[in-house]
């Protein structure tokens, strides 16, 4: 296998986890094809300016690395065909997968409807499973695949008014545990990493404070916490370690 190319979903903001994950493969020299959806992130509270993609392109570019990014809604049908076209066309074979992009609203008893569910899972579930099995699919070298999910700690105790996303981002721990010895023999690792909160501009000062007194370390978690940990993971010498879901959140007591 020549030079790693990596594909990582979800990055939009400047502050973003997905950013700080491309930054980080960057710096290990790997070419990057990312994905964003500005619909979404306009929505949210955080919201997002036009220019981030682009800012976070040219960023990326002074590594002297390759870099394109391509605006899709991994929902629609034939997105997931299509994304992996770009990338082949632009690079080559893909040996690196980082299912980052996300969909989460506040969803309670009160408020659940199917059509948050419905969007909840076409993203969290449906795409992370397609964009997964696309990659094994495609993939051709010996050794060296690699694919990460990012959850959020669903599976160790309950997330209050955010029932669609709890629901849909655990089943990925799930893909992750199913999934690793089935592509094993193919040279591929796959493993989950839940970054618990983190600090990409959607929290304000209260909730900071708040959530600084259960971090035994006393800060809260950053982008580059998250990024650290990708950029061990798509390394060989993490070639034994697949089918985890690593809880790196810093002590974080719920």
């Amino acid at each position: 296998m020549n030079k790693s190319i990596a594909i990582v979903t979800g990055t939009s903001r400047l502050k973003g986890i997905g950013k700080a994950i491309c930054l980080e493969l960057a710096k290990q020299g790997c070419d990057i094809f990312f994905t964003y959806w500005t619909d979404y992130d306009k929505q949210m509270p955080w919201s997002l300016k036009d220019d981030e993609p682009s800012l976070i392109q040219k960023e990326l570019e002074n590594y002297g690395i390759k870099c394109k990014k391509l605006e899709l809604d991994l929902t629609q049908e034939n997105s997931i065909g299509l994304l992996f076209q770009e990338v082949e066309k632009e690079f080559g074979t893909a040996s690196i997968l980082v299912n980052n992009a996300t969909y989460s609203t506040m969803t309670s008893i009160d408020n659940i409807n199917a059509k948050e569910l419905d969007k909840h899972y076409e993203l969290n579930i449906k795409a992370t499973t397609l964009l997964s099995a696309e990659f094994i699919k495609r993939f051709n070298y010996k050794e060296g695949g690699r694919i990460i999910n990012i959850t959020s700690g669903q599976s160790l105790g309950p997330m209050p008014n955010e029932i669609a996303y709890a629901m849909t981002k655990s089943a990925i721990e799930m893909l992750t545990y199913t999934l690793a010895s089935e592509i094993a023999a193919k040279g591929i690792t796959i493993n989950a990493i839940n970054p618990g909160p983190n600090d990409t501009g959607w929290m304000d000062q209260e909730l900071k404070e708040k959530l600084r007194k259960q971090f035994p370390m006393g800060r809260i978690g950053n982008p580059s916490d998250t990024a650290n940990l990708v950029g061990y993971l798509v390394k060989k010498e993490a070639a034994w370690i697949t089918g985890q879901i690593i809880h790196s959140e810093g002590g974080f007591k719920r």
